[in-house]
């Protein structure tokens, strides 16, 4: 229900602002069944799915997952749009890949094999590619012409209603925590978490492509791990070190690509 009230109240947000400068909001029936999915793949559905799998498993699986973003952005791009398959994408993202498994694999080895585990693996898997399939919808959105805030203001509602409809459907009550923390978080993700966050990541998407933009599925762990140590007292050892390293060189390296 969060994610939900989060992306609700982001989209609010946006279709004032886009109301207040005059920016046109109507769209063809298409293009709006178009920012449905873009809506429910990158700001409903995908995001629900996250938290179901860190329920089941450790966050580190969830992180390996999403460090396939660039390649599956890759044959994405490939797939959809005939953009060409480069060497040093594929590299890049395998380096990155790599990269955090390494850094999670002490978190990774603890994992007890089962039915939680699979399920949670399940759950990781759908939501990397429904994800996926969001960052195509809104490669192709942008390439349809689709203005950056309005398309967001639309595609945030729509992921808004698809995450209250799941919460409804599971039986969970449409109750809101009215104090000043929840608040301030919900502005907090609303604000910066969604919509400043979103806004520079669809204009990176539209600059680089999917694949190489992708790219923020292994850096988002690093910088995870980087505010952990600096405010919860973790410790980097001999293999955060060596997949660090790993990451950031495969994000040296996809950065480049355009110069080769």
């Amino acid at each position: 229900m969060s994610v939900a009230y989060r992306f609700l109240l982001a989209s609010l947000l946006l279709f004032a602002w886009c109301l207040l400068r005059g920016l046109p909001l109507r769209f063809s029936p298409k293009e709006h069944a178009w920012l449905a999915l873009f809506g429910l793949g990158s700001f409903g559905v995908g995001y629900i799915l996250v938290y179901y799998a860190e329920q089941h498993v450790v966050s580190g699986l969830v992180a390996v997952g999403y460090s396939a973003s660039p390649l599956l952005g890759m044959l994405g791009m490939r797939l959809f749009f005939a953009t060409p398959v480069t060497a040093r994408v594929a590299l890049a993202s395998l380096l990155g890949i790599g990269g955090i498994v390494i850094v999670f694999y002490p978190e990774l080895a603890r994992m007890q094999p089962g039915a939680r585990t699979a399920t949670g693996a399940l759950f990781t898997a759908l939501s990397v590619l429904i994800a996926a399939a969001g960052n195509m919808i809104a490669y192709r959105n942008q390439r349809a012409g689709h203005p950056l805030w309005q398309g967001m203001a639309w595609g945030m509602l729509y992921g808004a209603l698809s995450a209250l409809a799941i919460g409804v459907a599971s039986g969970k009550a449409l109750t809101f925590e009215a104090t000043s923390a929840y608040v301030l978080s919900l502005a907090y993700l609303a604000l910066l978490g969604s919509i400043a966050a979103f806004a520079s990541y669809l204009t990176l998407l539209k600059r680089i492509g999917a694949a190489r933009a992708g790219y923020i599925g292994v850096m988002v762990p690093i910088l995870a791990l980087l505010l952990s140590a600096a405010f919860e007292g973790f410790r980097f050892h001999a293999l955060t070190w060596a997949g660090v390293g790993l990451s950031v060189a495969g994000n040296v390296l996809i950065l480049k690509t355009d110069r080769a």
